[in-house]
């Protein structure tokens, strides 16, 4: 009995053991078609990754060729670079001085600008008072001129007037009994000279008679005779008619004043009459006269 149990237990263990390598088997099968189609699929992806390796490595190459040159290039650049830099530090500081240089020609100009306006200023306010000056001397270049032509419309009459004088004297004067420096003045209501109508008040005549031969000696009348350029008298209160005997021929004058002098030989003498009226403007004649004739005569005019 223990044999046979012996025995089925084994061939139970046989069994069993059979069973087992069975699908052991079919199990090592199944995993050896599973693993040969991984290892397919793994022959697969390494064939693509082989290629793949290539193709990076060909990149990788193609990569290490350009790093190469980029390289190179890097360094020629960074040379470049250097270069560059050092120019632009040099036109940098070409550029700082040339501003510098630009600030302070900048303000010189700006200083030559300021001064230009202000003589721009200064020559065109002279410009202006040169033009104002022009027009006030125009206007007196035409007042010189009417008076110009007035002085020698004036003097004219003042050269007839004294032509007339010089050829009365030629006749009225005796050639050995004569007056030298005659002179007329005219004075203020105070003791000073003018030639204006309105302000004139005397009348001052003086004269020298020098070498007078002893026959014209002695106490004479002497006449005063203020007349205009027409040879009117001026006006008088108190006129002094006179007669005089010139070469033989009687004379009749208007005189404003007379005085009896004692004639010498040489001496000064004078008159100085007071006006009773303003006399207007224009030319007067001033002459001196004895019994004998004309002493002397002189014009002036009166503004």
């Amino acid at each position: 009995m223990d044999a046979k149990k012996g025995l089925l237990i084994l061939v139970i263990l046989l069994l069993l053991g059979l069973i087992g390598l069975g699908y052991w088997g079919y199990t090592t099968n199944n995993a050896k078609k599973e693993l040969a189609s991984q290892n397919d699929a793994l022959n697969g992806q390494v064939g693509d990754l082989s290629g793949l390796r290539d193709d990076l490595q060909r990149q990788v190459d193609s990569l290490e060729t350009a790093y190469s040159s980029l390289a190179e290039e890097n360094k020629t650049l960074l040379g470049s670079v250097t270069s560059a830099e050092k120019t632009i530090a040099s036109q940098s500081a070409a550029i700082t001085k040339i501003k510098k240089q630009s600030a302070n020609e900048t303000a010189n100009l700006k200083s030559q600008i300021e001064q230009l306006l202000k003589a721009k200023m200064q020559l065109e306010g002279n410009i202006q008072n040169l033009q104002s000056e022009n027009d006030s001397l125009r206007m007196v270049t035409g007042q010189l001129t009417n008076d110009l032509a007035s002085a020698k419309s004036e003097n004219d009459a003042l050269a007839t007037l004294n032509k007339t004088i010089q050829d009365e004297m030629k006749k009225l004067t005796l050639a050995n009994f004569k007056a030298s420096a005659f002179r007329v003045e005219l004075e203020k209501k105070r003791p000073k000279a003018t030639a204006k109508a309105g302000r004139a008040r005397r009348v001052l005549v003086s004269f020298d008679l020098t070498a007078v031969k002893p026959e014209f000696r002695g106490l004479r009348p002497l006449y005063l005779v203020i007349t205009d350029d027409k040879g009117t008298p001026i006006k008088n209160s108190n006129p002094i008619a006179a007669k005089v005997v010139i070469n033989g021929q009687a004379m009749d004058i208007l005189a404003v004043q007379k005085k009896d002098t004692d004639v010498v030989e040489n001496q000064r003498l004078t008159f100085s009459h007071t006006l009773e009226d303003k006399l207007k403007s224009g030319y007067y004649r001033v002459a001196v006269y004895t019994d004998i004739g004309m002493l002397g005569a002189a014009s002036f005019r009166l503004q």
